[in-house]
């Protein structure tokens, strides 16, 4: 099987970039199943019933998430009702939605799916890794691939995730950087994992805002309302091949693609 992981989505130029790559990518590569981080698809902030249905459309299996989750009041209500769009696990179990997931890819095999975030220079949330534990006692009763998004400020805290899961996920995502990493590989165990899949996004932006916003906040210390950055976009994610009897990756690769969005 092979699984096509898309890196946070972010915004407009986001969409747009997925509108005009997603199809080419899924033919060339022979996807059987797609995952896309999208806490950042209504305008970098969020989700809505639009985004999320634009993206479900243009060939997403699953999104997951982070901590903008919560930025658009009517994600409470899509959280509870759209069993592809997942929080992360570690968040308190009263917390609207749910934080993984049994799918069906194009072959007709059952994957798992587990969302969950960090807690390095980030809210204090429960333990990701105990409740990695928890959630695979019941996800590796359904589906022998399982893959993990890891949504993390920290790489050390997203490399410690990989080698904890190391064997018994197929493979583990980081999210939440926006800036693609160099470290794709195969873990000991035969996991395949890769420190942050990158932004789908602005190119000229940082982290997907206005690079004149982010500067001003870095030189004066003055807060100043985020917007999402214009011009041409980006396609960043991995793909990642896995063998269908053991759950084991057998390869990973990244994708990096260029678009004029504004065309």
């Amino acid at each position: 099987m092979k699984i096509l992981a898309i890196g946070d989505i972010f915004g407009k130029v986001g969409r747009k970039a997925l509108k005009l790559g997603l199809n080419n990518i899924i033919a060339s590569t022979k996807a059987d199943f797609v995952v896309a981080n999208g806490e950042n698809l209504a305008g970098g902030f969020g989700v809505t019933a639009d985004t999320i249905g634009e993206i479900f459309k243009l060939g997403v299996d699953v999104i997951t998430s982070g901590n903008h989750i919560w930025d658009k009041k009517e994600s409470l209500h899509l959280l509870e009702t759209e069993k592809r769009l997942l929080r992360p696990a570690n968040y308190p179990a009263q917390s609207p939605g749910r934080g993984s997931g049994v799918y069906t890819a194009k072959t007709g095999q059952s994957v798992g799916v587990l969302n969950l975030q960090g807690r390095v220079f980030m809210e204090a949330l429960d333990c990701p890794f105990r409740r990695a534990d928890e959630e695979l006692e019941v996800l590796a009763q359904q589906a022998k691939i399982i893959i993990v998004d890891i949504h993390a400020e920290a790489t050390s805290e997203k490399i410690a995730m990989g080698y904890f899961l190391d064997g018994r996920v197929s493979a583990v995502f980081g999210t939440h950087t926006h800036v693609q990493t160099t470290d794709a590989n195969i873990l000991p165990r035969k996991t395949a994992y890769i420190t942050d899949l990158g932004m789908t996004g602005p190119i000229h932006s940082i982290i997907g805002v206005k690079p004149e916003i982010i500067m001003k906040r870095f030189l004066q210390k003055i807060p100043e309302r985020f917007s999402e950055a214009t011009g041409p976009g980006q396609f960043n994610g991995v793909l990642v091949e896995i063998d269908d009897n053991s759950g084991k990756a057998k390869s990973i690769s990244t994708i990096r693609i260029t678009y004029e969005t504004e065309q």
